[in-house]
């Protein structure tokens, strides 16, 4: 428990530190700044990695799948990318929300650093649901598993089909709940005219990034489930990745065309753990492998993606 204290302290003091500090003046977040808060992110990802195995070794958290200290960092690293490059696909959608709603780029971290917290307790309530499905109903992995399949195979049928944000059913439901305005007033979410309060474009764009945060969730939740029903580990490496999502926005969002296929990367990683997960009770897959599918699809997808765009030029 001490642990479990420990990382969500330091997850809001980095929250608050964050916009209360860093980000205290809504400002355009350039490529340079980008990159270097996603090396930093990265790299607590990757160290917080000897907390895990400082944590299994001395005992200092509950272990209730009974895991060696290598495995749960084996198990940790593997769920953590694969939440990371299931967030990819997730750029895409904000990229299109923040465009399709015209949303100042000064003001688009702000929006983001909301939806963070959002994204943390639906995905801790989601965590918690998921792995007490798991534990108590063996055969709901059979079900998690199907619904991966199925998930990776509308992705790849559906791959570059993009629409305009605005014939989104969510936006359809906020402007019959609540009146709707289309000019940006600063960094304000609401404003009142006439005696009638208005939702402006940034709180559109944040509701609609947290619904389709949720939407994901449901995909990367069973995904990192099929790893481990370890609820440390799952959860901490599906925030740590959230909480890198912001930072990682900024610095892909320019690149989205030169990495075009790497939705098919992100097909191959969620068959893979559909299918891992289907088979799991018969067939125990090392989790070394687990991590180089992973590893190996991304490279992959990536130089496909600058391969053959070096062809057609």
């Amino acid at each position: 428990m001490i642990v479990w204290s420990i990382f969500l302290a330091v997850l809001v003091i980095a929250l608050a530190l964050d916009l209360g500090v860093f980000n205290r003046k809504p400002h355009e977040i350039k490529a340079k700044e980008a990159a270097i808060w996603t090396g930093v992110w990265v790299t607590v990802a990757l160290l917080f990695s000897g907390i895990i195995y400082l944590s299994f070794q001395n005992e200092w958290i509950a272990n209730p799948t009974n895991l060696t200290p290598t495995i749960a960092v084996l198990k940790y690293i593997t769920g953590y990318l694969i939440e990371l490059s299931l967030s990819i696909d997730n750029v895409f959608i904000i990229a299109l929300i923040f465009s399709s709603f015209a949303i100042p780029k000064k003001y688009q971290h702000e929006v983001l650093f909301y939806g963070v917290l959002g994204a943390i307790v639906f995905r801790a309530l989601m965590i918690f649901f998921g792995v007490a499905l798991i534990t108590k109903f063996s055969w709901m992995i059979y079900v998690f598993g199907v619904f991966l399949i199925l998930t990776a195979l509308k992705m790849l049928f559906s791959h570059g089909k993009q629409k305009d944000a605005k014939d989104f059913a969510i936006y359809k439901w906020i402007k019959k709940v609540y009146p709707v305005i289309s000019t940006v007033y600063n960094d304000k979410f609401f404003i009142k005219k006439g005696g009638i309060k208005f939702a402006t474009p940034l709180f559109v764009a944040l509701i609609m990034i947290e619904l389709t945060d949720l939407f994901f969730a449901i995909d990367s939740i069973p995904a990192i489930l099929a790893i481990t029903a370890d609820p440390f580990i799952v959860f901490s490496s599906n925030i740590l990745a959230v909480m890198g999502l912001r930072s990682m926005y900024f610095l892909i969002v320019g690149m989205l065309d030169k990495f075009r296929y790497i939705g098919y990367s992100l097909v191959v990683i969620l068959a893979f753990v559909g299918t891992k997960m289907i088979i799991s009770h018969q067939i125990d897959i090392p989790e070394w492998l687990s991590l180089g599918v992973i590893v190996l699809s991304l490279a992959g997808g990536m130089i496909a993606s600058k391969m053959i765009k070096g062809k057609e030029a």
